[in-house]
């Protein structure tokens, strides 16, 4: 059997499609960027028609790049955004309202009135999640709530709810598949994580019918088989995984204490904790990182709304910056004396905050502050934000998150000022690996290993290869009083002071 494999990796902003070779190197790519829609300050939607589109030719971009065909793969991997929700018809496969992307903020007052009626302890009992409009499980019920007999024709079964990974398995395999894997599942406010099952508590409070959910699988398992009449073969679908988990896999984060975080347009920092299900006492997320073989590895999750997205901000909101490659030279030109802090809430902010209703705000500005201090101010914003991630982790569990090693991957990671930055502020080493791709090649292994094409986990590990470390190199005095800084600009950007 051919070893290669191929991945769909559905983002937040573009789809891409990535072809492996049976050693694991990249022999074919296809990339392609789809609509944001925001109706309202706040909302964020995508049409899962162009979603869907631009998978179809991303797929043929990346096995015309290979020069390869669909019947030289012997498996796929998907990987997507999570937390985005998708309803569509079950007869004809049609989405009855665009998609509910993950930033959208429109269900803050619905999670607030769960809080008053004291449920989120409920909540995180049982999905180690927090009520935030993040996650999947209040946007379906807005959606039931809003689109006109959206709810009595999910109860008689008319209507299925997915996120991303199970609305294209339904299309890719011509609906004969309704499936998900764990890790999507346990971030829909629906999921018991401990019992692995969908919760029929959780489902009541939602007004959620169970009959519109998916069957929920191991993430290295059979999710169906691609219609032929698509790519011109039958390829089964062997992985799946949402983007955050996928790159802990990819990244080889398969030890209790190894530590990963992801610099796309949010940022994701997760930390293996093993079978132990650690309950945070500092804001951060419970989750499932990956279920295989039946059994649960579950991690510590750090949620940051806005990375790679504030220097798209930059780009096409500014037009300070031509590309994004250009913050780093700014960067490094920044004049050392002005301290312009750039707290990125453009959609609330996130862990270990969770302030729906905080919003963006800039401090510290000059006459003298221009478009080098501003790309400044957006890369140290990652940097001081995963510095709040890591100090949680660290009070949340002390079996192995002090004294780790964060691995790094994502489109911000190509920035050796940013990635020194971080490794200043947060006083511990950051690895870069040699492949960056490690969101799409988590999926890809999850297909290739099940496929008994690739190698098993420990081999798989044994392949990770460093590509660069950064050392801090930051002397204490100034990293107290930058830090110092940040705290007391996101104290002042919360919404209750």
């Amino acid at each position: 059997m051919s070893g290669y494999v191929l991945a769909i990796d559905q983002g937040t902003t573009s789809t891409r499609a990535i072809v492996f070779d049976g050693d694991m190197r990249v022999a074919g790519k296809g990339q392609k960027e789809f609509s944001q829609i925001y109706p309202r300050s706040g909302w964020v939607e995508h049409d899962p028609e162009e979603i869907w589109a631009s998978v179809i030719s991303t797929v043929n971009m990346a096995l015309r790049d290979a020069d390869i065909e669909a019947r030289d793969i012997a498996a796929l991997g998907i990987t997507n955004q999570r937390e985005t929700v998708v309803v569509w018809e079950r007869e004809t496969g049609r989405p009855i309202q665009n998609a509910i992307v993950w930033q959208d903020r429109r269900t803050a007052s619905y999670c607030d009135n769960l809080k008053r009626q004291d449920l989120e302890r409920v909540f995180t009992k049982k999905t180690g999640l927090i009520l935030d409009p993040y996650f999947s499980g209040t946007k379906l019920s807005w959606m039931l709530a809003n689109v006109k007999g959206a709810r009595a024709r999910a109860a008689r079964g008319d209507l299925c709810f997915g996120t991303i990974d199970t609305f294209l398995i339904w299309r890719l395999t011509g609906g004969k598949s309704f499936v998900t894997d764990a890790t999507n599942a346990s971030r829909t406010l629906m999921y018991n994580i401990a019992e692995n099952a969908w919760d029929e508590d959780l489902l009541d409070i939602l007004r959620v019918p169970a009959a519109m959910l998916p069957d929920v699988k191991d993430c290295a398992a059979d999710f169906g088989t691609v219609d032929p009449g698509l790519f011109g073969a039958a390829i089964p679908i062997l992985g799946v995984a949402g983007d955050q988990q996928a790159a802990t896999i990819g990244q080889a984060c398969f030890a209790p204490g190894m530590l990963k975080s992801t610099y796309g347009t949010g940022c994701f920092a997760l930390l293996n904790t093993g079978a132990d299900m650690v309950r945070s006492k500092n804001r951060l997320l419970t989750t499932i990182a990956y279920r295989l073989n039946g059994e649960t590895t579950y991690a510590l999750e750090g949620s940051i709304f806005i990375a790679g997205a504030a220097v798209q901000w930059l780009r096409d909101g500014l037009g300070i910056i031509g590309k994004a490659g250009d913050t780093n030279d700014l960067a490094e030109r920044a004049d050392p004396t002005q301290e312009v802090y750039l707290v990125p809430a453009f959609t609330g902010l996130g862990a270990p905050h969770w302030d729906a209703k905080a919003r963006g705000a800039i401090f510290g500005l000059t006459r003298n502050s221009g478009p080098a201090e501003l790309s400044r101010a957006a890369l140290e914003a990652v940097c001081y934000q995963t510095r709040d991630l890591l100090d949680a982790m660290q009070k949340d569990w002390k079996n192995g998150a002090e004294d780790t090693v964060l691995r790094v991957d994502g489109g911000m990671v190509a920035s050796d000022w940013t990635m020194q930055r971080l490794a200043d502020l947060l006083k511990a080493p950051v690895d870069r690996p040699v492949i960056l791709e490690t969101t799409a090649l988590g999926a890809a292994w999850l297909a290739g290993s099940r496929a008994g094409v690739w190698p098993d986990r420990e081999s798989f590990s044994a392949t990770w290869k460093r590509d660069r470390r950064f050392e801090p190199d930051m002397d204490e005095k100034t990293r107290a009083a930058k830090l110092k800084g940040w705290k007391n600009a996101v104290k002042r950007t919360l919404s209750e002071m």
